[in-house]
């Protein structure tokens, strides 16, 4: 609970590391949650530290200290808890040691890459939001014909089958028969976005690799790695992020590997198509921090 006062009860649920605000929402709307004995209805209500909240009967877990990890999420994972059709989950493959953690965003089933982790409800909803001005970056292969003035033409933002999508940054890297790579980046992921942008270029994704969100990167992790960010250097980039909206104003200072878990996995070698050259720090090397939006 806030010592400055109520907050709204999906709030509240979402720092305590249950769930998302959205999904606490959903809970509360199914009937699981109560305050002071009486069976919440309806997410709009606000609770303080006097009241006693009940989720499933069981009292909320004492808000643990943020934590933030970065994943290389494999392809052919769903970056959901549970899947109705029994597909393997990230979440299933984390260590166990762990404990319970909600991902910043999504990739979907073939997507692979960077994935931002955390135990705190509230820290994920806010660095998804496009106000904190992170970019995300991909290098993605495509199959068809790159029409360049076409690509360039996406930074002025793309309706597609109704569906409006923002400014995105798309430039060609390099062919090789039919198959193009692209170094694409946008602020805001609608659900599959780049695949159905590109799609109505007549481009057809066969990978597609987050290489950063913001100023964390994947750097040379091997698929299923996972390494913990410094309360330090998160504290700075939150700090960074709500004073000047940048996509990595610290990019170039201290560990983003931190302490974690490695798993057994190869490691992508340098020359390995699909992965970017990056420094022994998991930063891009030709990574250089954007200027500063005017408030």
């Amino acid at each position: 609970m806030s010592e400055t006062g109520p907050e709204r009860i999906a709030k509240v649920m979402a720092r305590a590391g249950l769930c998302s605000r959205r999904d606490a929402e959903r809970w509360i709307t199914d009937g699981r949650v109560s305050v002071d004995g009486r069976m919440l209805t309806s997410p709009a209500t606000t609770v303080g530290p006097e009241n006693k909240v009940l989720v499933d009967g069981a009292p909320l877990p004492t808000a643990a200290e943020t934590r933030l990890w970065r994943y290389h999420k494999p392809p052919g994972l769903v970056t959901s808890h549970s899947d109705p059709q029994g597909r393997p989950t990230v979440f299933e493959r984390l260590p166990k040691g762990m404990g319970r953690v909600i991902s910043v965003g999504r990739l979907d089933l073939n997507s692979e890459g960077l994935l931002l982790l955390t135990n705190d409800g509230e820290l994920a909803r806010r660095l998804e939001l496009p106000a904190t001005g992170w970019q995300r970056r991909y290098r993605v292969r495509a199959y068809g014909v790159v029409n360049e003035d076409r690509l360039a033409a996406l930074a002025n933002g793309v309706t597609v089958a109704g569906v409006k999508y923002g400014a995105i940054d798309a430039t060609l890297e390099s062919t090789a028969g039919r198959n193009s790579w692209l170094n694409v980046s946008l602020s805001e992921g609608k659900n599959r976005e780049i695949r159905k942008v590109l799609e109505h270029l007549e481009l057809s994704v066969n990978r597609l690799i987050r290489v950063s969100y913001g100023p964390f990167h994947l750097g040379k992790m091997g698929r299923g790695e996972v390494l913990e960010v410094s309360g330090k250097i998160l504290r700075d980039q939150l700090a960074a992020a709500s004073g000047e909206h940048t996509d990595g104003p610290a990019a170039a200072k201290g560990d983003f590997r931190g302490k974690g878990w490695a798993k057994s996995a190869k490691k992508p070698t340098r020359n390995k198509p699909g992965w970017k050259p990056t420094g022994k720090k998991g930063i891009a090397r030709d990574a250089k921090p954007a200027k500063p939006r005017r408030s």
